[in-house]
């Protein structure tokens, strides 16, 4: 039988290579940490660390063991939390990546009524703006954007419309355009090249029309950096009706739709989260985000 602190120790030290850094990462005595691995070796009756320089490596038994080792820490850890399943509180860690347009507009006030239903859960959140492609049970990620096939549950949340926003200011300064094919004729403000291959806007009444945006001055690669720029006069770019109103919100007047019903297809948000079963407290993040959807998204997912 192993004692799982000795297999915590060993796997510890062989991330790090170090007895000082995993003895400090871990809360413990050098000495602690160092007879820890010593009785898990004397257990094997085979050595499984040498020095070198000034680095512990393992031996070759210490690179076999390691493999069973990581196993066997995995398998404790999700029996614990399947035990953790059986009580009748929800609690644990668990981690949501949002991008990084939604989080303070959607999320920010949300999170913290989820974290007051459940005061046992521990939420990291993390912002990004490039999907994920590989994640943990108890993540679970917003993307905003194209989806592809990544290996994991894609749930549709809704969608978010577009147009083509201006300052007040930079309208004044350079005209308001009357069509499309005016565009080029104007400053643009890109998001990751995110028209690079032409944008294809559709209106109601005029139909289609192709814009091949000019090369962009300035470029960004957050959409919260996109949305200052085309607010600060810098030009003309593609902005979401949903954020610009909640921008609008608190800095009335800072921006204009300048070629109404003139729009792209809408943006999909999608709830991303790993297949199979869920813990408990994945499922009521899931189930609260679920919740949390605004009607605008759902409305703009129907018009698709």
């Amino acid at each position: 039988m192993y004692d799982f602190d000795e297999l915590t120790a060993f796997a510890d030290v062989m991330t790090t290579g170090s007895l000082t850094r995993s003895a400090q990462k871990l809360g413990l005595a050098k000495s602690t940490l160092s007879r820890r691995i010593s009785q898990l070796e004397t257990r094997l009756n085979q050595p499984l660390l040498r020095r070198q320089a000034n680095r512990l490596i393992p031996t070759e038994a210490g690179l076999l063991f390691h493999n069973y080792c990581t196993e066997l820490l995995a398998m404790a850890a999700h029996s614990q939390e399947a035990l953790a399943e059986l009580r009748e509180e929800i609690s644990g860690e668990i981690t949501l990546e949002v991008h990084g347009a939604l989080a303070r507009s959607w999320l920010a006030s949300a999170i913290e009524a989820f974290l007051q239903r459940h005061p046992k859960v521990e939420l990291t959140l993390h912002t990004r703006e490039s999907p994920p492609t590989k994640m943990h049970s108890n993540s679970v990620h917003v993307w905003l954007g194209p989806t592809h096939e990544c290996g994991l549950n894609q749930e549709r949340l809704g969608h978010l419309a577009r147009g083509l926003y201006a300052s007040p200011r930079y309208l004044a300064a350079a005209g308001t355009p009357h069509h499309p094919n005016e565009l080029n004729q104007h400053a643009w403000i890109d998001l990751l090249g995110s028209a690079s291959d032409g944008l294809l806007l559709t209106h109601p009444e005029y139909g289609q029309y192709t814009f091949n945006p000019p090369r962009s001055r300035l470029r960004v690669d957050l959409t919260a950096l996109h949305i200052d720029a085309i607010a600060r006069s810098q030009g003309i770019g593609l902005l979401s009706h949903w954020l610009t109103a909640k921008r609008e919100q608190h800095h009335p007047g800072e921006l204009i739709n300048c070629l109404p019903g003139w729009e792209p297809a809408p943006l999909p948000i999608t709830l991303l989260y790993a297949y199979g079963h869920q813990s408990r407290r994945t499922h009521a993040l899931l189930e609260f985000l679920r919740s949390q959807v605004p009607t605008p998204w759902r409305a703009s997912m129907a018009a698709v």
